[in-house]
């Protein structure tokens, strides 16, 4: 027998019966739930025509804590108490109007060590995919009856084909690049008419894409990193769901969204939509207006994605289940959380913090797209910033976009001047005292939202640039995180070619492909594929840049020089980003090299003499491991 929750059969029905449930209960969500959980107290949504409507009895071998009903009878929440019951089936009687339907609810065995899992950290290089972009590993599941949208690569828009098995049979490749950590943009259910590959849309949240896979072969996706000790991070969407959502025809109550008197979107199946104005710097101001606060955190992303309301605790406690239900059944190592500062602040925190609790050695890194360290900072846990306005997220990490912002411009740069070039990144450093822990930040040069790096209009695939960018992603303080097809040079423009411009398909993840960058990279392509993997794997081992202090020096000539530095270990990098040979007068550079004599270029592997002036040519960087040398008794 299948113990996934079911209903086992209707023992008893009447002739004379007074009413019966004109259907089945059509969904149970969470479909099941596991023994041991701090979360105990579990939630379950039952959905079914008129539900509610009844006031027969229910009889329950779990403890029922609490039983709600909502303005729309087709609902109804039980809470069962789960607290010291064991893994089993337990069965739960609805008794309505003499007819009775009986169902098991199971609860499972949790992994060993589920509770203490380790999240991702700044000992990890995250590898972002588009799994529609990616590689197609099961062209079965291209189109499929149950879902919309068709496949058509010919359409930079449509659904491609991309999968999860496309990923598992290239999981060797991202390992041996140096990657350690795999963040998939959304996987789970988008029945939109048209642009659903990105799936940020989400029509059920308790199921995979069939156009990806099954629930299963998400878990198998998890399973196989694991093989690789390497780790799975899901991209949570807790701020918005997709039009085609199946609660969207038929809300559990109408405080589930965000819903506006003015109307605007009277033409949309569900009423009362507005825009978000995504002026989310109201967030945190405190001179703000109360129209521009409401507008910006509880108007809709866009006019296809209601907003879900945080506030309502129905809603809430649904995304903290799901969330906990999906790291439980995944073997999650981390969360990837979408438009993080557009959720309403107080009911945000409150899911992040139920997130933690079951999981205290868990990360959940958030969307923070704002350009000014402090209001990044904001929304990190802990932050003095944030207590300044009463608030803490509990959001252990955030995303260093003032970076990103610097890297986009800084390596066109040429000739410093006062307020241009490798400046830019000195300065963002020069704030890392804004975060209350600044290991816990991802640094990134792109990602599926961004320009690519070396796209027309960027860095044009120059490969020295390229290398300038990752050399500072790869090895100063944070959490490095790599956009698919960057690593091969893969171009793309999102101001003139739009959104799947930036999102290509992966050479070689399609058997029709002629080019297979993963196997036979061109020229081109390898040139940016052994730089990255060099780099990624050499930091892949060493614990000082995962952790160690960050010393920097003021860049001049615009060659910019910092160290990472423990009681026991040190790397000098150097990053010319002036296209003229540099030499660096050491004794400047005294407190950082330590006595240390000499050291080796790990991108050439050259020992590099330390004891006095050092040539950089232009537009070079260089990452100096100073371990294993012999301190001088004296220096200079």
């Amino acid at each position: 027998m299948n113990k996934t929750v079911q209903i086992l059969s209707v023992i008893l029905c009447f002739a004379f019966a007074k009413a019966s449930l004109a259907q089945d209960i059509q969904r149970i969500e969470p479909p099941f739930w596991w023994a041991g959980m701090e979360h105990s107290q579990v939630e379950v949504m039952f959905y079914g025509e008129n539900i509610a409507s009844y006031s027969g009895e229910i009889e329950s071998e779990l403890p029922i804590a609490k039983i709600r009903k909502t303005e729309n009878p087709n609902y109804l929440f039980i809470t069962f108490d789960t607290v010291e019951k064991k893994v089993g089936s337990y069965s739960i009687n609805f008794n309505v109007y003499d007819t009775y339907y009986v169902m098991d609810y199971e609860l499972k065995e949790r992994s060993v060590n589920s509770r203490n899992r380790k999240g991702f950290d700044s000992s990890d290089a995250i590898y972002l995919v588009m799994p529609d972009r990616f590689a197609n590993g099961d062209t079965s599941n291209d189109s499929t009856d149950d879902t919309v949208e068709k496949a058509n690569r010919d359409f930079k828009g449509g659904r491609h084909g991309g999968d999860i098995q496309g990923i598992i049979d290239h999981l060797e490749y991202i390992d041996d690049i140096g990657a350690t950590a795999l963040w998939s943009t959304p996987l789970l259910e988008d029945n939109d008419e048209k642009y659903s590959y990105h799936t940020y849309a989400q029509s059920d949240l308790y199921k995979i894409d069939p156009r990806y896979g099954s629930n299963e072969d998400y878990k198998r996706l998890g399973d196989e990193l694991h093989k690789r000790d390497m780790k799975l991070i899901m991209d949570y969407v807790t701020n918005h769901w997709g039009a085609t959502h199946w609660m969207m025809q038929d809300l559990p109550t109408q405080t589930w969204i965000h819903q506006f008197d003015d109307n605007r979107g009277k033409d949309f199946p569900v009423a009362g939509y507005a825009n978000s104005t995504y002026r989310q710097t109201t967030q945190m101001d405190p001179n703000v207006s109360q129209i521009d606060d409401t507008y910006a955190e509880k108007g809709w992303f866009v006019s296809t994605m209601p907003d879900i309301n945080q506030g309502e605790p129905l809603a809430l406690n649904y995304l903290i289940q799901n969330t906990i239900w999906w790291i439980e059944y995944a073997g999650l190592d981390g969360l990837r959380v979408d438009t993080y500062s557009y959720n309403e602040k107080e009911g945000i925190a409150k899911w992040t913090k139920a997130i933690m609790k079951e999981y205290p050695s868990f990360n959940i890194v958030g969307e923070t797209w704002m350009h000014d360290q402090s209001q990044i900072a904001f929304w990190q846990k802990d932050s003095a910033i944030g207590a300044l306005r009463n608030y803490n997220s509990g959001l252990p990490s955030v995303m260093d976009f003032t970076l990103h912002d610097a890297i986009m411009k800084v390596f066109d740069q040429d000739d410093q001047k006062w307020n241009d070039g490798m400046i830019h990144v000195y300065e963002n450093f020069v704030n890392d005292f804004l975060y209350p822990d600044i290991d816990n930040i991802m640094v990134f040069a792109g990602n599926h939202d961004t320009n690519r790096i070396n796209g027309d209009g960027l860095y044009n695939g120059d490969l020295k640039k390229y290398k300038l960018a990752m050399t500072l992603v790869l090895t100063t303080r944070g959490i490095p995180q790599l956009y698919y097809g960057d690593e091969i040079g893969m171009a793309g423009n999102r101001d003139t070619d739009g959104d799947g411009d930036i999102r290509r398909d992966f050479p070689g993840g399609w058997k029709a492909d002629e080019l297979n960058a993963f196997k036979n990279p061109t020229d081109y392509q390898k040139g940016f594929q052994d730089f990255t993997k060099k780099l990624l794997n050499y930091r892949k081992n060493k614990e000082v840049i995962h952790n160690g202090k960050l010393l920097q020096y003021v860049p001049e000539s615009n060659c910019y020089v910092y160290f990472r530095y423990n009681e026991d270990s040190r790397v000098m990098v150097v990053i010319n980003n002036n296209p003229e040979e540099v030499t660096l007068d050491l004794k400047r550079f005294k407190e950082g090299i330590n006595g240390k004599e000499n050291g080796v270029n790990v991108l050439t592997n050259q020992k590099m003499n330390l004891s006095d002036s050092l040539k950089v040519p232009g537009k070079t960087s260089m990452v100096i491991d100073l371990d294993n040398q012999k301190r001088k008794e004296r220096f200079f």
